[in-house]
């Protein structure tokens, strides 16, 4: 999806007042992508004047399209090196170091291009689309309208407003500005299948349909595939819907786990798994080889665990308790464990409004290190709050999270609660309790091998991409257990931090076996009263921007429960390192 977003735009060359002869000649190549002739010229021009910045231009545009995304950026930070201002260039830099995964540089970089340039429409919408990804949703809007107001009307800046919205939840607007974004562009594949995409969202399947038909009339059948797969696929028309990706010539890594999911409806195991796996090495390709680094979070949880003790967690300062906002709900709980399920059941309470992956509490960590800069990295630095003048540092996390809340439109009346459910928060336990010493926690638990199978066949960006391999996975979830395990000895009762984490632990297996007293049980740990729309929460038609975003508008059924073991063979050597957090939570192999 974020590919698509940052898709290539067209790209204005600078126009000086004197074109070299041999510019103009590669620019006529590009022009009918004739990529040698153009490289040949922008190299014979480069020869004599290498600080040409037209021809230096030419060569990154050449080495783009080739494929060479590498040598293209060594390019652009030569030509940047050149002319610092040249927003043309901190734009295709910031684009190409997205495409290659680089993700934090290309925030970085685009930072620079703003400060530099706060008029630079095209990197406001550049920024708008990388904020997106980090689901810091309500900020991303804020760049794409800046983008507009700035450049005027655009058909991909719009599209890509529209599709902010709809991740937000919000899908009347959405659809009105997919079709503002369809008005200015009435061909546009992209534009028509993502506001597909959001008619399927809101249940109107005919009229999503109808707009695939569009594009595909636009576009090639292969741009559509998928899609059309995923809607057949929701109206249960599951032999259709793997004919059309069984028949395709090529798959990319999301169409490869959508098959695989329709073959595990289907019963055919052996080629789901083959389809997951391919999916996954597809999907790592095309975020520019993502890699899960087991020794990197080793060496970070070690010192976490080594820094989080009961002696130091009792000289943390904690902040109180601002009253008169809606307090957040954590939702906990590893990938596709049932936390958007379980959001999905607070929020149908009138007390309760969606907040759904917010990236908030992760930025106490940056936010540490911008308030204590010096020798000593986070979480070391969280030393300095022992001291009384620094100990209000509780209170500045507490309102910067609930500052972000605020521009995210959660802290609006009519609500007492609003939801954090962002997958791994449980990381930051030690933080959250600085901020929110009180706020209630629901941790929910999963067979950990369901868990796997469900993880491996969804696209799942969270967790230090652990979610590309099952070997990471694996590692992974025994990681956090353990981590989780030691936050929990360490808070325990006795500790300044209370009678331990104060989480309610709800089991999804237990969930689907007594929706009626889990539901009690969950209400009462928010001191909530059982509303009936709780236990019909599948008519909740609020979006959950999750890939359980269709199964929680369903009635609630056990066909998840067990599927680990039609893969025993192929999670059968993960059995072992999973060990401790089966038996924690009594589960069985």
């Amino acid at each position: 999806m974020a590919r698509q977003v940052l898709a290539k735009r067209a790209l204005l060359f600078p126009m000086g007042n004197a074109i070299h002869p041999l510019v103009a000649r590669g620019r006529e190549a590009l022009a009918r992508n004739d990529l040698r002739s153009a490289a040949a010229a922008a190299e014979e021009r480069l020869k004599v004047h290498g600080r040409d910045v037209d021809a230096l231009q030419i060569r990154s545009l050449v080495e783009r399209r080739s494929g060479n995304l590498a040598a293209a950026a060594a390019t652009l930070k030569t030509i940047l090196g050149i002319d610092p201002r040249a927003d043309w260039a901190y734009n295709d830099l910031t684009q190409t170091l997205f495409t290659m995964g680089r993700r934090g540089d290309a925030e970085q970089l685009v930072r620079v291009a703003l400060r530099i340039n706060p008029h630079n429409a095209e990197a406001h919408d550049l920024f708008g689309t990388i904020l997106s990804e980090l689901n810091d949703l309500s900020s991303g809007e804020w760049h794409f309208r800046r983008a507009l107001e700035l450049g005027g009307p655009q058909a991909r800046c719009t599209a890509n407003l529209a599709l902010n919205l709809m991740q937000q939840g919000r899908t009347d607007e959405a659809e009105r500005t997919f079709a503002a974004a369809s008005a200015l562009a009435p061909g546009d594949v992209r534009t028509l299948a993502h506001w597909s995409k959001l008619n399927e969202v809101r249940g109107d399947l005919e009229r999503a349909q109808e707009l695939l038909d569009r594009a595909e009339a636009a576009g090639s059948a292969a741009d559509v595939n998928l899609l059309r797969a995923s809607l057949l696929a929701r109206v249960g028309r599951h032999g259709e819907a793997l004919a059309i990706l069984e028949a395709a010539p090529r798959l990319n890594g999301d169409a490869h786990l959508e098959r695989g999911r329709l073959y595990d409806r289907l019963g055919r195991y052996e080629e789901a798994w083959a389809d997951f796996v391919a999916g996954k090495e597809k999907l790592a390709a095309e975020g520019g080889g993502l890699e899960y680094r087991a020794d990197a979070v080793e060496t970070f949880f070690g010192r976490l665990k080594r820094f989080f003790t009961r002696a130091t967690l009792a000289l943390l300062p904690r902040a109180g308790t601002r009253q008169e906002v809606p307090q957040p709900v954590f939702v906990t709980g590893f990938p596709r464990s049932g936390t958007t399920l379980v959001e999905q059941v607070l929020t149908s309470h009138s007390a309760v409004r969606a907040g759904g992956e917010l990236a908030f509490l992760g930025e106490f960590r940056k936010l540490a290190n911008q308030l204590f800069p010096g020798p000593e990295p986070f979480p070391e630095n969280l030393g300095r709050t022992w001291t009384a003048d620094n100990h209000h540092v509780a209170t500045l996390f507490r309102d910067h999270y609930l500052a972000r809340a605020e521009q995210a439109g959660l802290l609006a009346a009519g609500a007492r609660f609003f939801t954090d459910k962002m997958p791994f928060n449980e990381i930051w336990l030690p933080l959250l309790r600085m901020a929110f010493p009180q706020a209630p926690i629901v941790h929910v638990v999963r067979h950990p091998l369901d868990v796997c199978v469900s993880m491996m066949s969804n696209h799942l960006t969270h967790g230090f991409n652990c979610g590309y391999r099952i070997e990471s996975i694996v590692h992974h979830l025994a990681a956090v257990s353990d981590l989780l395990e030691h936050y929990r000895s360490e808070m325990g009762t006795g500790s300044r931090m209370g009678t331990g984490t104060g989480e309610h632990v709800l089991g999804y297996e237990s969930f689907v076996s007594d929706q009626h007293g889990e539901t009690l049980r969950l209400l009462a740990h928010l001191g909530l009263p059982l509303e009936p729309s709780c236990l019909s929460f599948h008519e909740n038609r609020r979006y959950a921007r999750t890939p359980s975003y269709a199964q929680v508008t369903e009635k609630l059924n056990d066909r998840s429960i067990g599927r680990h073991r039609h893969y025993a063979r192929h999670l059968a050597p993960f059995t072992a390192q999973l060990g401790p957090l089966l038996a924690r939570h009594g589960y069985r192999a």
